[in-house]
């Protein structure tokens, strides 16, 4: 499949014509990537990992964009829509949990985690899922959970976050150890704390056979 990069925390995935996207973000080009999109996982409420309104409104002009997310942020997108008065908006939102699994725009959809990692304990903890498409990407959203009973192909690195330190990112991808590894949750990082914490990922990521390659805003690959 392909996969681009946008700003922050949001990915486009395509294959066979279908594109589903991952956390289309208020620090990301929010309608760009959601442009003939048929599905949309957000991983938690956070506004870097959900544009609302550029969701609303990607929803309100195609009527096959389905979105798949947590109970609360489900919820919270429904009464928005409903008070809009957004057409059929509401039908097409859909909450899901850890540990399910199902199809979302002809992807296979599994589900991981439950819990935004620790901010700080005066900050309340919120839900988080990571999702794995296809057996071969996994987005983690604001967590370091890592999926049982599966190896992942293609990883997606929250590289930076007011939850995370430089150890724990290089741990998570040592954990996983999938063959490939691309940066997500970047945009709080200049060219020289990129270029450290990458440094760290892509040397000792290799000693545990991950291949970590950085990528700009709206650069693909395939994997």
């Amino acid at each position: 499949m392909k996969l681009t990069k946008y700003t922050h925390a949001c990915v486009r995935l395509e294959k066979d014509n279908h594109v589903l996207v991952i956390d289309p973000g208020t620090f990301s080009e929010s309608k760009e990537a959601l442009e003939g999109a048929q599905a949309v996982l957000i991983t938690h409420e956070h506004g870097d990992h959900i544009d609302q309104p550029a969701v609303l409104e990607a929803m309100e002009a195609n009527g096959g964009l389905e979105l798949y997310a947590p109970a609360g942020v489900a919820n919270t997108v429904k009464k928005a829509a409903e008070e809009a008065s957004a057409g059929n908006v509401a039908d097409r939102i859909h909450a899901v949990d850890p540990g399910s699994a199902f199809e979302a725009a002809g992807f296979d959809v599994k589900t991981f985690g439950g819990q935004h990692a620790l901010i700080h304990a005066q900050i309340p903890v919120v839900s988080n899922i990571g999702y794995l498409v296809d057996g071969n990407v996994f987005h983690p959203g604001d967590s370091f959970v890592v999926p049982d009973g599966i190896d992942v192909k293609t990883l997606l690195v929250p590289i930076h976050a007011p939850w995370s330190k430089v150890g724990e990112v290089v741990d998570f991808v040592i954990a996983v150890r999938a063959p490939q590894a691309f940066p997500v949750h970047d945009a709080l990082l200049n060219d020289l704390g990129r270029g450290l914490v990458e440094g760290h990922v892509t040397r000792i990521g290799a000693r545990y056979g991950t291949t970590y390659a950085s990528l700009a805003a709206r650069e693909s690959v395939e994997v």
